[in-house]
This record gives structure tokens, C-alpha cells and sequence, in this order.
């Protein structure tokens, strides 16, 4: 099995929503915690949720009240809603799990330091795009 398969994403406009799939493998589903980042083109990537398998979930405050994580009790696919998009949303989204460290450790602000640094496992990435 692939261990992570996104799928989703797409062009909106400003204001506008998508979603975002994460189908995960056994294996990258029972890591503990699993995260969202996103990069432009010629910028770093970013943090955007980190999240505790069946648990709670962490946001970068730029998509606080806008994107929500769900997950569903059993059943390995997590998605990423995403509401009241705004161009500086643009960019390739990446599903990523199989923690390098605690979940604990791995908040929004450690990821952004070097999203390798907090996980090993990578989607293939889905572009989303929002124009104004």
C-alpha cells in the first residue's frame, strides 16, 4: 500500500472552498499524529495543521477559523477543509505522517523550522489555487 494518496484541490476563487484527501496507509495511520503543509513555488514549506490521530489539532494561525482537519473513528483517511480561501492560500499541500519525534514536540512553530524534521512520510502533493 502507498502510504499516502491525496487527492482534492483544485482552482477556486477568493473566498471560495476546496478539500483536500489524505487516504494513509496502516502503517502511516498509526504513527500518533499527522500533519497538513503547503509551499509555494520558491518559498519554504509550511506548517499548516498537525493533528493527533483520533485526537485534537493544532492550526497555523493564518487558517485558524477557516480550515478544519476531520478525521473519522477507523477509518484511515483524513481531510482538509478548507473555507474562505485567500490568494496567499496558493500552493502544493502535502499530507505528511510518521513523526521523527514526541507529537508533543511537534508544534506549528517547530515544524516551520524544517517540516523533514517533524516527518519521514510524504504525499505526492495537491495543487490548490485561489484567485483574487
Amino acid at each position: 500500500q502507498v502510504p499516502l494518496v491525496q487527492s482534492g484541490g483544485g482552482s477556486v476563487q477568493d473566498g471560495g472552498s476546496l478539500e483536500l484527501s489524505c487516504a494513509a496507509s496502516q502503517y502511516a495511520y498509526s504513527r500518533g499524529c499527522m500533519g497538513w503543509f503547503r509551499q509555494a513555488p520558491g518559498k519554504e514549506r509550511e506548517a499548516v495543521a498537525v493533528f493527533y490521530i483520533g485526537g485534537g489539532t493544532h492550526l497555523a494561525e493564518s487558517v485558524k477559523g477557516r480550515f478544519t482537519v476531520s478525521q473519522y473513528d477507523g477509518f484511515p483517511t483524513v481531510k482538509l477543509q478548507m473555507n474562505n480561501l485567500k490568494p496567499e492560500d496558493t500552493g502544493m499541500y502535502y499530507c505528511a505522517a510518521d513523526p521523527r519525534g514526541p507529537c508533543a514536540d511537534l508544534t506549528i512553530t517547530y515544524c516551520n523550522r524544517g517540516p523533514s524534521r517533524c516527518f519521514s512520510i510524504w504525499g505526492q502533493g495537491t495543487q490548490v489555487t485561489v484567485s483574487s
